[in-house]
């Protein structure tokens, strides 16, 4: 059974994240210049080289485009991430397996797992895929465990998963790469690692929070916190296009590693989900600011720092999101344990 330590859990992951430290560094700077800019003729006592988090946390009622119909509670503790599966069904990460939801909150049945259970992906055909830290356990949709897939390295760290017809795709937070599985557990590829020869800038991961999502065209997003982005991928690992930016502004990703958490609806739109200051977006398939699904006013615990500093992979609050097939967006939560269920305004 994993038994993980808290402060070696840290060490290994500010130790990793060393040689990303410069490109949050500039994302950093990007933000105080914004600030310095911003209090220019102000008191002078003000410290120049901290940015307003008060002005990134306030969002135009206008750019809200959801609101909240309802709210689903009484998960197990510390969820990790949410995945929506077979009939909109929701599958959620705990500290003890995974739940799974009907969308109206009511609970279906629950896969139990000897260590907490960081990331769910649930394959159309009713297979679910469980990434634990160091490795992935597959279960059927009765919850019959049908086999474990060993960690590719002994550092593995698993944070993301998403499922396609033939693929699963993992994401591994502490070698900052997403592998890439056949359906029978054969490792098959290695995505985002840095490379001059594909022109793939790397992947910078100062937490464990890297996330994968497949399209239906295809292609896999990945988000980089570290650099402020998304990236596009095809499954064989090519870079295809990449997007964002550090900014306070709300079309832009704030602090030093965001996003957090990806989701993605049909037509290709992307969801993002933030930490530090807690937000949810949408980003049209032409990877432009569409709209705010839920500003950090309806996560106020969640923005203050420390919620969760307890927690031994070291997460420190943010939020994680699946949509769908009406096209609502479920949040979670990781302080409050709970999901917003985020419908479209008329």
């Amino acid at each position: 059974m994993e038994r993980p330590n808290k402060d070696l859990s840290r060490r290994q992951f500010f130790n990793q994240s060393i040689r990303g430290a410069s490109a949050c560094v500039a994302g950093g700077v990007a933000l105080a210049t914004l600030a310095r800019a911003a209090k220019a003729g102000g008191d002078s006592s003000v410290n120049p080289f901290s940015y307003d988090v008060e002005r990134a946390s306030r969002v135009d009622p206008g750019l809200i485009k959801y609101e909240q119909v309802k709210r689903l509670s009484g998960l197990a503790r510390e969820p990790r991430r949410i995945a929506a599966g077979p009939g909109d069904s929701l599958y959620i990460a705990t500290s003890t397996g995974v739940d799974i939801l009907h969308r109206t909150g009511a609970k279906l049945a629950q896969i139990s797992t000897a260590s907490a259970a960081r990331c769910v992906a649930a394959a159309e055909d009713g297979t679910v895929y469980i990434g634990l830290r160091t490795h992935v356990e597959v279960f059927d949709r009765q919850g019959r465990q049908l086999s474990t897939w060993e960690a590719p390295t002994k550092k593995t760290w698993f944070t993301g998963l998403c499922v396609g017809a033939n693929d699963v795709f993992a994401a591994d937070s502490a070698n900052r790469v997403v592998f890439r599985y056949d359906r029978s557990g054969k490792l098959a590829g290695r995505i985002g690692e840095k490379s001059q020869e594909r022109n793939i800038p790397g992947l910078i991961v100062p937490s464990p929070y890297l996330d994968v999502k497949l399209g239906l065209d295809g292609l896999l997003r990945v988000n980089n916190p570290g650099r402020h982005s998304v990236q596009v991928f095809t499954p064989a690992g090519d870079l295809e296009f990449s997007w964002g930016k550090p900014s306070l502004a709300v079309d832009g990703f704030c602090g030093c590693c965001n996003p957090v958490g990806l989701a993605l609806f049909s037509d290709g739109r992307c969801v993002t989900c933030e930490k530090g200051v807690p937000r949810v977006k949408v980003y049209s398939a032409e990877r432009s600011f569409e709209s705010v699904v839920a500003g950090p006013e309806l996560f106020r615990e969640n923005g203050r720092p420390g919620q969760v500093s307890d927690r031994s992979d070291g997460t420190l609050g943010g939020l994680d999101a699946t949509v769908d097939s009406q096209g609502n967006v479920y949040i979670l939560d990781l302080v409050a344990g709970d999901v917003r269920v985020m419908k479209p305004k008329a």
